[in-house]
């Protein structure tokens, strides 16, 4: 019960014919489930955004999605409207087998701030709550998967190494934006961390 597979927004907007689709992000739900039989944990992540969220494009005037401003907390990509609160856009993939999971976690409500990380928010230091969750938990051990690779997977995996978990990321059961070369910059800041690409 050390080990957990974390499963990274595998939701509808991120998957082809989403707001903000990933290429072939549906390619790896049937891998993803079949990866849950090995754990006793399994916890999904769910980007959940109220609408007019501070990190879409639509709310700044002459901004296009994927140009980069400055917020309170640093750079930020400003993305097409996805993931919004109750939408189907924010709903799991139809395929992906939600009836394992531990516990659901939904990061990204906050209006203000964008939320990468399952661990914390882009300020670097408002906590999610999953830290306290695998603490009490007793759990040392994070395997993560699903999308994508070069954001939200990459920064959850990078904090999980930084909170002293053995972390490891399962390459083939990921998929990329890969926005200017953000995937190999995203892979070389893993290792740099002491994740484990599997």
């Amino acid at each position: 019960m050390t080990q957990a597979l974390i499963v990274i927004d595998m939701q509808n907007d991120f998957c082809p014919g989403g707001a903000l689709a990933v290429p072939e992000g549906d390619g790896i739900v049937a891998g993803i489930n079949a990866l849950m039989d090995d754990f006793a944990s399994v916890i999904l992540t769910q980007d959940w955004h109220p609408a007019g969220h501070s990190s879409f494009a639509s709310g700044h005037e002459g901004m296009e999605p994927f140009e980069m401003i400055e917020m309170p907390y640093g750079a930020q990509v400003l993305w097409p409207d996805h993931c919004v609160q109750g939408s189907t856009g924010a709903a799991f993939h139809a395929d992906l087998d939600t009836t394992r999971a531990d516990m659901i976690l939904r990061k990204g409500y906050r209006a203000q701030i964008d939320s990468y990380s399952a661990f914390f928010e882009n300020d670097r230091e408002t906590p999610t709550g999953l830290h306290g969750y695998l603490q009490e938990r007793g759990i040392s051990h994070l395997t993560m998967a699903g999308l994508a690779t070069d954001f939200c997977v990459a920064y959850s995996a990078m904090d999980g190494a930084r909170l002293g978990y053995d972390v490891v990321v399962r390459e083939g059961l990921c998929r990329a934006i890969d926005l200017d070369g953000s995937l190999e910059a995203a892979m070389d800041a893993m290792k740099d961390a002491g994740v484990r690409i599997a």
